[in-house]
């Protein structure tokens, strides 16, 4: 017996009888539903829910910790394999496991070390039902040895020249990551001409004189030791030559004219071509054997580097490379291979049988080469586990029959080929469970009337239950036409009417027992407006209002909002809203638009909108010109049985001349009061000759038109009958479709009274099918518009006529047309429905078409029905959000956009005619990969002090899969708002707190946050704040402000500038005198005022003093070494992303630093300023 969660559905007609409603098939397997307390009472053997990657590079400065989660009930126990023997953890001191759970620490940091435990570890989890097994777990400590030392002899070439500088970094584990900087830690700049290689070497397709410099620094960043090492410094000198010869392009790298590339499905396909040459050449790449792919394909370093994500073995074939410069070109061929290691094509899944029933295990695996499948029994190869009866294996497939609770177990799938494998663990669990019934009970549903109900009767038991519904307490007769029945137990109603209200009871029913439910449905009014805003068009100035007058279910209380083009309405106070009017007051241009009334409850929501079209105020028209007075005077002559000559007086012109005449009837027998248009006329006219119809009574009017409009119609003429004639044309619009699924509705649009030509009119309706020897049926109608043809076959095709006829005789033979008898529901359900996940947010669904005859109608289409699986709680809490895409036609494929990222998916297809849907396909389960996240959810800063801010978030509202890291970045902002150099930190994922030291005192901070999953990086959200000011300083200046204004400060300076004027006075008069001394001895003896310095206590000079010597250094100021950089050097210098004394260099000149965004607290010494910034976090960020 079968149970899932939403496939086909059955329908069963109501009788006057107790209608009870069965669900039985016969399937292959139980599917458990997710409800937390049913899962807790159910015996399960184990499943590993967590575990550390295959291959396990470690921090050898940390502990090691080897993760194996495992669920089942009982509780499962753990044990560890290393390298294929048993791992006994209680012999080594250093070894723990945690409590309830398999994962392993190693505590190496007091003792031991971590190339002791490398090895391949294997974790088991066991309880009474099985063994589940993880992966084998290969430890390996991460190693960043030291360069080489060597002795680098300066390069020196000619200008023009190609140049390759070797980078050659240390092999360690995981390789490292190279960059090329200066000894001031700057970026060396690339270009077309100059540019790094895939293995780390520094390429120029010619040298400059500006390339001449000592400090080419290779370094390498080894991410798991946190170091960066530096190889040493190259010096290059270039010396101009006069003269120097260009010439074609050849390859630096790769040599030769073709070369071989081997590369793994789902890697990043790398291919690298430099060449050198004079001018500088330009690389270009195509496939020979095809057209690059347009969404995979991107250029790096300058278009040298070719790169394809997710390459697949449809990218392999020949790559062309090709250098090109003024003088020539050349070309290299790189043959591409693609290879897989193993991959899913269908993982086994769990079984949950019942005693004596049977089932599968499938495992289909992919790869290049193709893999070997092999099967372990709880981790046993199956050739040499306990035997069982109801277990027989064929290749990729365990076949089970007549199992009973001893077949319990967990099976192992492994697939593998030389480039990997892939380890599936599947249990069987057979159980014999008593029905249980997980709606919640007295569950209250409200459905608006005439849409469909749901009524939810979720269960589960051990041989699969039958479901019966009954309605009303005492098991009323349900009399309604259809009910339709899912196989999950919901009963729904198509449409459901006022007296669908009422209470159901849900029974399910095994041989171990029975369980019962009673739920409740209410039927709701529909909410509808009955008052539409309507369309306006209203002056620049004035007043418009719109009504909207709503009508809903008493019991529900509705909300009317008004929206303007869709948004909300202005925040301006000319919008008026009350209970059933929007007012708009002095209206301006900006008020034209649409304007939508949205009128909904907790149920349903309806809407309607008017165009509000705001115009100028109408001009006053010149008094001199006007349009044309009406035509007057009209007379009928000539009168015959289809022509007759109209003749009319015209108007005044208003000096605007008659451009022309317009001439309209009216039909006084069948159209009383009707005008239609009859012909037009130049101008110059007065007289038309009018071609007439058969049985009418005419009487016509002529209007007169000018370059301002028309004029009045004029009076009508008098009225003239023509006679009668048989109709000269038939229907239109002829058709024929069935509305049911034995009959033909034919319809057609009859003829108007002018076109009946006399009385009497009547249809002659014939038929017969299309593909019979039949002869004609025909029957003479009134009339009407339809006639019903009863008793026919299901969607056949008809041959069909409608020919007019009256008192006069037949109208001529008529136009056959084909038509078809009524639809019915499809019959067949759409197969092999395949769902390929094509990234987070789409996916794309292929089906196989059902066969025509079992569509019974007009192919429309086929629908997708696909929802996000949710929690038990949500479900509790609301339907299931159930979204529909239709696809015309014979379509067998399809995208379902808009997914949402790590999500949990179910859909179905079922095929659609003119009748309706068809049996739904049974459905098809996918997930969606991680996406990028959204932003933090906020950001907000706390705790300034003088030099550290802490930073507090919350997580993103939409994490889109398991958030990895945190990055936060932060810059000064100095007082002209320039923007400092970046600090790049990344945080752990489990942080939402952070705290900043060593800032600068008084200085904004801009800060910028996002979090990552392994999709990538999401959107950021930013901050500013400042840390505290020194209330020291502060305090200083404003005492020496204080003193400046002070009255005795100002009495004693103006005392000084009185006597200095006297002096002054006293030596003009002295000189005036004549007073002779000898000038040379005073010199001698005086130097030159103008020269000598003045001292500040006697009023004379003294020795000069530059300010500027005796200012205070900055704090945290050094004097410069030679690996240090100031920072008013370079805006860019390393630098300016240190923290603390974290960057400092090794005897063998490397640099280690907590570039990750980690950061290791320092005692603080004495009084000292902080040290140097550490520059690692500005090299990480480079790289």
């Amino acid at each position: 017996m079968q149970l899932k969660i939403m496939p086909k559905k059955k329908c069963l007609s109501a009788g006057r009888m107790l209608l009870i409603l069965f669900l039985s098939q016969m399937i292959s397997a139980l599917e458990v539903p997710l409800d937390s307390k049913l899962l807790e009472d159910l015996v399960q053997p184990p499943t590993i829910t967590q575990q550390s990657p295959k291959d396990y590079i470690i921090d050898p400065r940390e502990n090691i910790v080897i993760q194996c989660e495992a669920k089942g009930k009982p509780p499962p126990s753990f044990s560890w394999t290393r390298n294929g023997t048993h791992f006994d953890i209680d012999k080594d001191p250093l070894v723990t496991m945690k409590p309830g759970s398999g994962t392993l620490t190693i505590n190496i940091m007091t003792e031991g070390k971590a190339e002791t435990y490398e090895g391949v570890y294997q974790c088991t989890a066991r309880n009474e039902r099985g063994a589940a097994i993880s992966n084998n777990i290969i430890i390996r400590p991460s190693r960043s040895p030291l360069w080489t030392k060597e002795k680098l002899e300066p390069i020196i070439l000619r200008n023009g020249h190609s140049l390759v500088l070797p980078c050659r970094p240390p092999i360690g584990l995981p390789p490292p990551i190279i960059f090329w900087m200066d000894n001031s830690f700057q970026r060396l700049p690339q270009s077309e001409r100059v540019s790094q290689g895939l293995n780390g070497d520094l390429y120029f397709s010619n040298v400059l004189p500006e390339d001449t410099r000592e400090d080419y620094i290779c370094y390498a960043r080894f991410n798991h030791t946190q170091t960066i090492q530096q190889k040493q410094p190259i010096s290059v000198k270039v010396f101009s030559a006069k003269s120097y010869r260009e010439r074609p392009p050849t390859f630096l790298t790769p040599e030769g004219n073709a070369s071989n590339k081997e590369e793994l499905r789902g890697n990043v396909l790398s291919l690298e071509c430099i060449a050198e040459g004079l001018p500088t050449p330009v690389i270009y790449w195509i496939k020979e054997d095809g057209t690059l792919p347009i969404n995979r394909t991107f250029y790096r370093n300058f278009k040298k580097t070719l790169q394809i994500i997710q390459v697949s073995e449809a990218d392999s074939g020949n790559y062309q490379c090709i250098a090109k410069n003024a003088l020539g070109a050349i070309h290299h061929t790189i043959s591409v291979t693609v290879k897989a290691a193993p991959y899913w094509i269908m993982a086994p899944q769990n079984l949950v049988l019942s005693p004596g029933e049977d089932g599968t295990l499938i495992c289909r695996a992919n790869g290049k080469p193709k893999p070997r499948i092999s099967w372990l029994s709880n981790g046993v190869p199956v050739e040499i586990a306990p035997d069982d009866p109801s277990r027989k294996i064929d290749g990729d497939t365990i076949i089970f029959s007549n199992v009973q609770e001893r077949s319990s177990a967990v099976y192992q799938c492994n697939a593998s080929n030389e480039y990997g494998y892939l380890l599936a663990n599947a249990f069987v669990n057979v159980l014999a469970e008593p029905p249980r019934i997980l709606t919640s009970v007295n569950t209250l549903y409200q459905v608006i009337a005439n849409r469909p109900a749901l009524l939810d009767c979720a269960f589960f038991g051990s041989p699969l239950p039958t479901i019966e519904w009954f309605k009303g307490a005492k098991g009323s007769a349900l009399r309604e036409d259809i009910y339709v029945l899912h196989e999950n137990g919901t009963l729904e109603i198509p449409v459901a009417q006022k007296d669908s209200t009422g209470t159901y009871t849900c029974v399910a029913r095994n041989k171990l027992g029975m369980a019962k439910n009673e739920v409740r449905l209410e039927i709701k009014d529909p909410t509808r407006i009955i008052k539409h805003p309507e369309y306006a068009v209203v002056q620049r100035g004035n007043t418009v209002s719109f009504e909207c007058k709503v009508k809903h279910d008493e019991t529900l209380i509705p909300t009317v909002t008004w929206l303007k083009d869709s948004g909300e309405l202005p925040n301006d106070g000319r919008f008026h809203v009350n209970q059933d009017h929007l007012v708009i007051t002095d209206v301006n241009d900006d008020d034209g638009g649409t304007y939508t009334c949205v009128a909904n409850t907790t149920l349903d929501i309806v809407s309607a909108s008017a165009v509000l079209n705001v115009v100028a105020p109408t001009p006053t028209p010149a008094p001199t010109y006007d349009v044309p007075n009406a035509p007057f005077d009209l007379e009928l002559t000539d009168q015959l049985d289809k022509t007759v000559q109209l003749s009319w007086t015209p108007g005044d012109d208003n000096n605007s001349p008659i451009t022309k005449f317009i001439i309209e009837y009216e039909d006084a027998m069948h159209e009383a009061g009707l005008w239609h248009h009859q012909t037009e006329v130049s101008g110059t006219q007065t007289t038309a000759q009018l071609k007439l119809s058969p049985y009418v009574n005419y009487s016509f009017r002529v209007m007169a038109v000018n370059s301002l409009g028309r004029s009045l119609p004029s009076e009508p003429s008098e009225q003239y009958l023509t006679k009668a004639a048989e109709p000269d044309q038939n229907p239109s619009f002829v058709e024929g479709l069935g509305s049911e699924p034995d009959n033909l509705v034919i319809t057609w649009k009859p003829l108007n009274g002018f076109e009946s030509n006399g009385p009497g009119l009547q249809y002659k309706v014939s038929w017969r099918q299309k593909d019979g020897d039949d002869e004609w049926t025909s029957v003479v109608v009134a009339n009407v518009s339809k006639y019903i043809v009863s008793g026919t076959p299901t969607f056949v095709p008809y041959l069909i006529k409608v020919q007019a006829l009256n008192d006069a005789g037949f109208a001529p033979e008529p136009a056959v047309i084909m038509g078809h008898s009524g639809e019915d529901l499809p019959m067949v359900a759409p197969g092999n429905v395949q769902v390929n996940v094509v990234n987070s947010t789409l996916a794309e669904v292929h089906w196989d078409p059902v066969p025509l005859k079992s569509i019974r109608g007009h192919l429309q289409g086929y629908r997708i029905y696909y929802w996000k699986e949710q929690n038990t709680s949500q479900r509790n809490r609301r339907h299931i959000e159930k979204k529909i895409l239709t696809f015309q036609g014979s379509k067998t494929h399809g995208m379902l956009p808009g997914l949402e990222p790590f999500s949990h998916y179910t859909l179905n297809v079922r095929v659609v005619n003119g009748k309706g849907e068809g049996p739904a396909s049974p459905d098809r389960v996918f997930n969606t990969p991680e996406g990028v996240p959204s932003a933090p959810s906020s950001l907000k800063i706390v705790n300034p002090t003088l030099d550290s801010l802490t930073l507090e978030w919350d997580p993103p509202s939409h994490p889109n899969g398991i958030l990895t890291e945190y990055t936060l970045k932060y810059q000064p902002i100095n007082n002209t708002h320039e923007l400092g150099p970046l600090v790049d930190l990344k945080i752990p994922a489990n942080k939402t707190r952070w705290t900043l030291k060593n800032l600068n005192f008084s200085t904004r901070y801009k800060f910028y946050l996002h979090a990552q999953t392994s999709a990538g990086s999401g959107n950021q959200i930013t901050e500013e704040a400042v840390t505290t000011v020194d209330e020291g300083k502060m305090a200083m200046a404003s005492r020496q402000v204080d003193i400046a204004t002070q009255g005795w400060f100002i009495g004693l300076m103006c005392a000084v500038a009185l006597l200095i004027l006297i002096l002054l006075i006293v030596c003009f008069i002295r000189r005036n005198k004549g007073g002779k001394y000898p000038v040379k001895e005073k010199e001698d003896a005086h130097a030159d005022p103008e020269i000598q310095p003045m001292k500040e206590d006697d009023g004379t000079f003294g020795e000069y003093s530059d300010a500027e010597d005796h200012k205070p250094l900055k704090k945290g100021s050094r004097t410069p070494s030679d690996r240090t950089v100031k920072k008013e050097d370079s805006d860019d210098s390393l630098v300016d992303y240190g923290e603390g004394v974290n960057g400092q260099f090794n005897e063998d000149g490397s640099f280690i630093g907590q570039y990750s965004g980690k950061k290791e607290k320092e005692p603080a010494e004495g009084n000292e300023s902080s040290e140097a910034p550490s520059p690692v976090n500005a090299m990480n960020s480079f790289v």
